[in-house]
């Protein structure tokens, strides 16, 4: 069977440079386009700016703790270099920074492009839906077959080379500690601006979300880019590298079996990325189209191509199984599922957001009551569809043998994220038409133009919800694959330490559950402190706005320009000191439960970790979404419209929500994540020692 997984390196290899050079033509296309309004020049060229230079700044620091982070991989890992096997070491690290330096290319990438298509997307609005959207989607496009193309030829280069699987979970750990911190940063960046600009724009002086008067809306826009283009995307190249991760070192475990586990791995990634090209290439709008529908109708399509490719290669390719096939579609339509769920509760055609926006016209409170109920309702279909899609592929699998049970969960956390360039393309559209609809309004185009570039807006707030929804739930299904690798790789230091086996991890051993409690807070004081850095943040900004506008002849009125550049410093600098330490207390707060209570407590940990984490995620994300398309809803002209006591109410609302949906709830998967990863990259440390 060597000969397919050579079959299959090359093809990962093939279809990643398709991917690529897709996106250049995607890339140049929308270059093409026109921009002639000045006006958008001019804001359209503040916000590339700003966003270049937060990444810059941002990436200097993420360099140095990468440094650090590397330097003690090669001194440490797999085993203390000491020892003499420094080759394992030395390959660690190189794949500990290979993935980083992916990551930070597609968030690059991203951000580029994305600041090459909010202009021209909102020019596009003046002649029509269909147009703006095309650019929107392609521009968004071009960040999803990066991602993908990147993760895909990353795993495949890096176990090419070096051959062994447990190398790939330092590639995935640079992929996820990058993510952690840029996701962090840029959420931190985004919402401070975003919650002090509607604070004081729409609260306090009753003017329009992008009207240029406000000195935090250049901010606002940069914060879009650098939140949730780059962070995002830095996210999903995390959560796609770490599914293929775990299931190839699980499938690595499971060699001379009989069927061909990691050319299957392999496969059924390439087939998603090829549907994903597919689909993208093949999405549409009409004339007077609904973009939710045509985002909506092209995942549904890349689903189905993608499940039709990927039964034919089963049913030809020998020692490939049909159960692993129905392991990874049940993920891949639990992901689906979900995704429709999120959208009942986030998509302001729906009853929910309506139900939310009503309550608004009795004040705040019960905005924020309502979406918060909302909110932890949403979460019921996600973990149940978690529960059942990890469930089934244990059942389906387990008749093959051992170990295969939870190759079976780890297969469905791919299948789910099969079409991840597909959900990053629409997930990236969301903050290119948002900054469309800012620059439509800055660049006086009208009120027609600003309506399309509304409605644009608003399926990119509901598709952003949905893909929210699918990257948690993805990295749910990852992590507990990546636990099943944990007690592996933890069984095999016992196994030649000549110790007792781990069989599992019983929550009635105190030893477990005193890592069960200690990983259930963790996601809550994460969550914590990136609000409070947003908060700080926001309340740094909202006084310098006070300030301009008090000192500034001519503001108020509209005859005198903001300082921008106070506003986007103070947004970069809060972000980058609020950067490490939120993701750095998860890191050494595993180190210190493992050192503790060893391996069992680790086990434990994680455990509590993921549970407590993926409510939390999907509470906060989607809460966030309600209440952002609650305010749209509100601003359409209904409950009373722009200016009413429920339109600031709704705003409110959306004030609280933007932290939760944008910052801390979309960081929390990749925290999971990065935990599981250090529990599984220290687990030799974990088996032989501890305090009690």
């Amino acid at each position: 069977m060597e000969q397919y997984q050579s079959l299959f390196y090359g093809l990962s290899f093939l279809v990643a440079a398709i991917a690529f050079a897709y996106a250049a033509y995607l890339y140049f296309w929308v270059k093409r386009q026109p921009i002639t309004n000045g006006k958008i020049i001019e804001v359209a060229g503040l916000i590339k700016e700003g966003a270049k230079t937060f990444m810059r700044r941002e990436y200097k620091i993420l360099a140095i703790f990468a440094s650090v982070v590397a330097v003690l991989i090669l001194l440490f890992l797999p085993s203390p270099i000491w020892n003499g096997d420094f080759i394992d070491n030395i390959s660690m690290a190189l794949a500990y920074i290979a993935g980083t330096v992916l990551s930070a290319i597609a968030g690059k990438i991203g951000i580029m492009v994305a600041s090459l298509s909010n202009g021209r997307s909102a020019e596009a609005a003046q002649k029509g839906i269909k147009p703006a959207f095309l650019i929107g989607f392609r521009g968004g496009a071009v960040m999803g077959l990066i991602v993908v193309g990147c993760s895909l030829f990353g795993v495949a280069a890096v176990l090419w080379i070096v051959g062994d699987a447990s190398i790939l979970l330092g590639f995935s750990f640079g992929a996820s500690s990058l993510a952690l911190f840029a996701k962090a940063g840029g959420g931190i960046f985004t919402k401070t601006a975003d919650v002090s600009a509607d604070l004081t724009g729409k609260v306090e002086l009753g003017i329009p979300e992008d009207d240029p008067r406000n000195p935090a809306v250049i901010a606002d826009n940069v914060g879009d880019n650098v939140g949730d283009v780059a962070g995002m995307g830095a996210d999903l190249f995390d959560s796609n590298v770490a599914a293929m991760a775990s299931a190839i070192v699980i499938a690595q475990s499971l060699s001379g079996t009989g069927y061909n586990n990691l050319s299957m791995v392999f496969c059924y990634s390439v087939l998603g990325l090829l549907s994903s090209i597919i689909g993208i290439a093949t999405a549409r709008i009409g004339k007077n189209g609904n973009p939710t529908r045509a985002l909506n109708s092209s995942t549904y399509v890349t689903t189905a191509i993608y499940m039709i490719l990927t039964a034919v290669a089963t049913a030809f390719i020998p020692g490939f199984s049909w159960r692993i096939w129905g392991a990874a579609t049940v993920g891949l339509l639990v992901g689906v599922i979900i995704g429709i769920t999120t959208d009942y509760f986030t998509d302001d055609s729906k009853p929910i957001v309506k139900k939310v926006a009503h309550a608004s016209q009795t004040g705040p409170a019960f905005t924020i009551l309502s979406g918060v109920s909302y909110g932890f309702i949403s979460a019921l279909p996600a973990m149940v569809g978690i529960a059942i899609s990890a469930l089934a592929a244990y059942k389906i699998c387990e008749p093959m043998g051992d170990g295969y049970a939870v190759f079976g969960i780890s297969m469905a956390a791919v299948g789910m994220l099969s079409i991840v360039g597909m959900i990053i393309s629409n997930d990236a559209y969301g903050p290119i038409v948002d900054n469309a609809r800012g620059l439509a309004e800055m660049g006086d185009l009208g009120e027609d133009t600003i309506r399309i570039a509304d409605e644009l807006d608003s399926a990119g707030n509901t598709v952003k919800a949905v893909t929210k929804g699918f990257s948690i739930s993805a990295a749910g299904l990852t992590v507990i694959s990546l636990l099943g690798a944990f007690m592996s790789e933890v069984n095999t230091a016992l196994a030649e330490a000549g110790k007792e086996l781990i069989t599992g991890f019983d929550i009635m051993d105190p030893t477990v559950f005193f890592g069960v409690l200690i990983g259930a807070v963790i996601p809550a004081v994460f969550s914590a402190m990136l609000i409070l850095g947003v908060d700080k943040n926001a309340q740094r900004m909202v006084a310098e706005i006070h300030r301009q506008f008090n000192s500034i002849k001519g503001l108020r009125e509209g005859t005198a320009k903001p300082e921008y550049d106070k506003c986007i410093d103070i947004a970069t600098t809060g972000a980058l000191r609020e950067l490490i330490p939120a993701g750095l207390m998860t890191i050494l707060v595993t180190i210190l439960v493992g050192v503790i209570g060893g391996a069992k407590a680790v086990g434990g940990f994680l455990l509590g970790n993921i549970v407590s984490g993926l409510l939390l995620a999907l509470f906060m994300s989607n809460a966030g979404g309600l209440w952002d398309n609650s305010k749209k809803y509100v601003e359409a002209g209904n409950e009373g419209g722009k200016g009413s006591k429920a339109h600031k109410a709704a705003v409110i609302g959306d004030t609280v929500g933007d932290p939760f949906k944008d910052t801390a709830g979309p960081s929390i998967n990749t925290q999971i994540t990065v935990v599981s990863l250090v529990a599984s990259l220290l687990s030799g440390v974990f088996a032989m020692i501890s305090i009690f």
